[in-house]
């Protein structure tokens, strides 16, 4: 905060965290939210004062006491124009002010860490890419950027973490995303700002924020040995997803390898991004996103994989770049366990060879 005094700034600070007005600032994105906050609260006091003291004087100035009679007053254009003018302006800077934070909010920078969260009722499930899982917490390091990539199970949920001045809603069906960079060690609270059901107010949790080398400790020491990427890939082989997408010339599905962050052109004529909710949609939905070039023979996977199996399933194939892996898959033999990783028999009978039936895609 250049413009204000930096003891007047830590005593403010200060002052409102231990009267618990005002939540600590955590993040890089917090002092920008803050002067957005303080900024609007101060032109609001400002406004209100000027309006008080006018009702004030004119209710003084112009008492039946002082004009018994009525005297018809006319405007001035001058003042009706300032009166405008200058609100005007000032509501410009604040959504200037604001979009900008917004914008800034909303679009994270490219080298930042992916974390998926899953919403449910009543918690919250953490997905870190190498395979740590955390319930209602999530440890983060300090002085890096973290993406998380948020979805709902059931009803609509807001992931809100006060001491970063974040907030974003958890989605059923779709997927939402946040960033934020910590700045500070320790433990700040978790909430869930939406109403969501009979247990709303218990769908709480801990965010852990850690020093770099304090994060890798956690993270060597949480690990269940199989990273989202490994089970993604140990599930596209139970799949039978590879008997389709193996990248050979006679294959019934495109490749894959790549695939993530490009255009591809769908059998409407329409094009679309390959990011993180295209390819969750293509599992769930694939008669919706056919490739051009391709029928749309593929089978949904709705209520056959969990969100937790659709996040591994996205991963590995956002990390593909040979279909060298994809072959390797095609002898895989070990299963998940049953409920999920189960081929539907639309897929087996395209793994068996093609027919009539099974001309085309198996997975858009």
């Amino acid at each position: 905060m250049d413009h204000i005094s930096p003891v007047l700034w830590h005593f403010l600070i200060k002052w409102l965290t231990n009267f618990q007005l005002y939540p600590p600032e955590a993040s890089k994105i917090a002092p920008q939210m803050d002067a957005l906050y303080f900024f609007m609260v101060l032109v609001s006091l400002i406004g209100m004062t000027i309006v008080v003291l006018l009702l004030t004087s004119f209710s003084i100035l112009y008492s039946k006491k002082r004009h018994p009679v009525a005297v018809q007053i006319e405007g001035s254009t001058m003042l009706e124009a300032t009166w405008t003018i200058i609100p005007l302006g000032l509501f410009l800077i604040m959504f200037v002010w604001g979009a900008l934070i917004y914008f800034r909010v909303y679009t994270p920078p490219a080298n930042a860490m992916n974390i998926y969260v899953v919403g449910k009722q009543w918690m919250w499930k953490a997905e870190h890419p190498g395979g740590q899982h955390e319930i209602n917490a999530l440890h983060i390091p300090t002085g890096r950027p973290v993406q998380l990539t948020l979805i709902s199970q059931d009803v609509f949920h807001s992931f809100s973490i006060p001491a970063f001045r974040v907030k974003r809603e958890a989605i059923p069906g779709r997927y939402t995303s946040v960033w934020f960079e910590a700045t500070e060690v320790g433990t700040y609270h978790l909430f869930c700002t939406q109403y969501c059901g009979t247990n709303h107010s218990a769908m709480i949790g801990d965010i852990v924020v850690l020093s770099p080398d304090d994060y890798k400790k956690w993270l060597n020491q949480s690990t269940n040995g199989m990273s989202l990427s490994q089970n993604g890939e140990r599930l596209f082989a139970s799949l039978s997803c590879s008997a389709c997408h193996n990248g050979r010339p006679d294959a019934r599905g495109p490749s894959l390898a790549g695939v993530y962050g490009t255009k591809l052109t769908l059998t409407n004529g329409q094009t679309t991004l390959a990011d993180e909710a295209y390819l969750r949609e293509a599992i769930l939905n694939p008669s919706e996103h056919v490739t051009q070039g391709f029928s749309p023979i593929m089978p949904t996977y709705q209520g056959q994989i969990s969100e937790d199996g659709v996040i591994s399933l996205v991963e590995y194939i956002k990390g593909l770049n040979s279909n060298d892996r994809i072959e390797q898959t095609l002898n895989t033999t070990t299963l998940l366990p049953d409920g999920e990783g189960k081929a539907p028999s639309a897929v087996k009978k395209a793994a068996a060879g093609p027919t009539s039936a099974t001309q085309g895609m198996v997975k858009q």
